[in-house]
């Protein structure tokens, strides 16, 4: 255990033995804290129950709603309201955009719609007020939703958003009854405070609750509670929602910013702006704001509740449109101030093996994933894009170790022609063996592509995201198989490479000149963008080359060995390096084909191209 998650984790038990500990000493705190478990547990099974239901609906509307800003608007605000999280609205586009499949802009306009989708929520709640009691509806929706849970995946899914609307009905009365008590042990009026400064510490209270419960909707409904019990004045509540809203902001954007990259970055920070400049400027009018709702209050004779709900929506509305006609602007500074880090040309940069001197042992030293994240797992589309990211990235990886494992310099992948005097020559520096870079580069992503795999929730009914899981597990299997293959090639290699006398000297630099071409192609098909039909013919050229030498290298070793020109080691060495050779190259393809498809149909594309080499070793699912 690390010494972050031991802090960690003696933060979180002295927070549980404090907590429990302010329970002994007041009931009315233990009803309050209750309601506000229901309330935020409500929301988690509704949640989790609209994703299990909706499958890969949801992701597809995503992704097709950002083809016009309108759209995107549209979608943040329906979103926000069937799910009632900004938070998980964000967090879900911030995931799509890191994984490339929306734009910045696109992103931009959903974070729009879902603050206006959360005032649809305040206004919800406003309307509940607090003379109605829910719980008469929650239990009967309780028992539907438990019975539900019996009867087959899409019916566990509705049962479990009933689930989340009782226990949200009951949260709800539960705080106001846990507040009610509290408050009465202890008038909060008392601490009331005008002015700037008091509205600036509300403001500051409603940022730090939100933070603290991860939910401003949970926030907003302790803010009506108040308000309806009259604990709080109505400009204190104002300044609560604004405290609200900024609150949501921060925590998306942390999560953003430690869960994404450079694209999801932008757009927690577009989230972080967009929050707190409305609420900057909010708080600035906030006199004027105050006694424009209480004008309307007094004209349409509304209580206080729907006045704090009305003055949420007047800010968020204010604040979309203020950066509607600023969206692309704002995309813009987004990528100057966020520049997208440069991809190195080489990855694997040791070339030696650490003296005894180095003072970090070789084991410690361990490339791990770079695109996997919690974030990711939000939905089934975005958690298998990532898996095909770094797929594309453990491929690259392993194209450097075969590099390695051939004693060929990376930098030979993308240079404009292949340097013959090096590949005639026996390599002076032998490097690092391809056995310690497999530890060291391949082992560690590998590992994490696997827990993270088994953390992906696909529903079975899911069939297409379920057939691609199966092959995005299959591919990564041959990446390593590719690099163990390369392991056994460089043992042969390092013994016959300074045999320049011999005749398998002669057929492994031809080995190794064939394996380099094949990879540079592979190298360059990865970095082309060139529409299906032309990519798939040069991949099928790859494959015909492949095939051709494979069975002329067979035919001319038994040649050489009727010749007497090599023995039957030699020629059992060169017929299963050979072998290894086809495999590495075949693989390496098949990451290819699973990248470099996106249409629904990229499954049968992939398994099409391993039925046409059956007799070529590929693997078979």
């Amino acid at each position: 255990m690390t010494h972050r998650s031991y802090t960690r984790n003696l933060l979180f038990i002295l927070l549980i033995i404090g907590l429990l500990c302010s329970f002994y000493f007041s009931k009315s705190w233990i009803d309050l804290c209750a309601g506000l478990a229901f309330f935020l547990f409500g929301m988690q099974c509704m949640e989790d129950g609209l994703k299990q239901l909706a499958g890969g609906k949801l992701e597809q509307l995503l992704a097709k709603s950002t083809s016009t800003p309108f759209k995107g608007l549209l979608f943040g605000i329906g979103s926000t309201t069937v799910l009632q999280s900004t938070t998980l609205v964000s967090l879900l586009t911030i995931a799509f955009i890191s994984t490339g499949l929306i734009t910045l802009a696109g992103g931009i306009t959903i974070i729009l719609g879902a603050n206006l989708g959360a005032s649809n929520g305040i206004w919800l709640l406003a309307i509940a007020g607090q003379s109605i009691s829910l719980s008469a509806f929650a239990y009967p929706l309780v028992v539907l939703g438990v019975l539900a849970a019996f009867n087959g995946d899409k019916s566990k899914a509705i049962g479990r958003i009933l689930l989340g609307i009782a226990f949200i009905f009951l949260g709800i009365d539960q705080i106001k009854s846990g507040f009610s008590s509290f408050t009465g042990d202890l008038d909060l009026a008392q601490y009331q405070f005008t002015g700037f400064l008091g509205a600036l510490l509300f403001l500051g209270i409603g940022l730090v609750i939100t933070v603290v419960l991860q939910s401003s909707h949970a926030t907003l409904m302790l803010i009506l509670t108040a308000l309806g019990l009259g604990q709080i004045g109505l400009e204190q509540s104002f300044a609560l929602a604004i405290g609200a809203n900024v609150g949501s902001a921060v925590t998306t954007g942390v999560m953003g910013f430690i869960g994404g990259n450079r694209s999801g970055q932008r757009l927690a920070l577009a989230h972080v702006i967009f929050n707190v400049t409305t609420g900057l400027i909010t708080f600035v009018l906030l006199t004027p704001l105050t006694w424009t709702v209480a004008s309307l209050a007094e004209l349409l004779n509304l209580n206080p509740l729907i006045q704090l709900a009305l003055f949420h929506t007047i800010f968020n509305v204010s604040g979309v449109v203020i950066f509607w006609f600023l969206q692309y602007k704002l995309a813009a500074a987004l990528i100057k101030w966020l520049p997208d880090i440069e991809e190195p040309k080489v990855l694997i940069t040791e070339v030696s093996q650490p003296t005894t001197s180095d003072t970090t042992p070789v084991e410690e030293i361990i490339t791990p994933a770079r695109y996997l994240n919690d974030n990711a797992l939000s939905s089934v589309e975005t958690a298998i894009t990532t898996v095909i990211k770094e797929l594309e990235h453990l491929e690259r990886i392993s194209l450097e170790v075969i590099c390695h494992a051939l004693y060929i310099p990376v930098e030979q992948l993308s240079a404009n022609q292949i340097d013959l005097v090096l590949l005639n020559a026996s390599p002076e520096n032998r490097g690092i063996d391809a056995d310690t870079l497999y530890k060291r580069h391949v082992k560690g992503i590998y590992s994490d592509l696997l827990t993270f795999m088994g953390r992906i929730e696909i529903p079975s009914d899911d069939e297409e995201h379920q057939q691609l899981f199966m092959t995005c597990q299959v591919v990564a299997l041959q990446l390593v198989d590719a690099v163990k293959d390369a392991k056994h090639l460089q043992k042969n290699l390092h013994n016959y490479l300074d045999k320049t006398d011999s005749t398998a000297y002669t057929f492994y630099i031809e080995l190794r000149k064939y394996l380099l071409g094949k990879l540079r192609e592979i190298y360059k098909l990865g970095n082309l963008d060139l529409p299906d039909e032309l990519w798939f013919s040069r991949l099928q050229l790859l494959n015909d080359d492949s095939a051709s030498f494979d069975t002329s290298f067979r035919n001319r070793l038994f040649s050489s060995v009727r010749l007497h020109q090599l023995n039957g080691t030699q020629t059992s060495s060169l017929m299963n390096d050979v072998g290894y050779a086809s495999r590495i190259v075949q693989s390496l393809r098949n990451v290819l084909i699973l990248s470099h498809s996106s249409d629904t149909n990229i499954f049968n594309k992939f398994k099409q191209a391993v039925d046409e080499d059956r007799s070529e070793h590929l693997i078979i699912m």
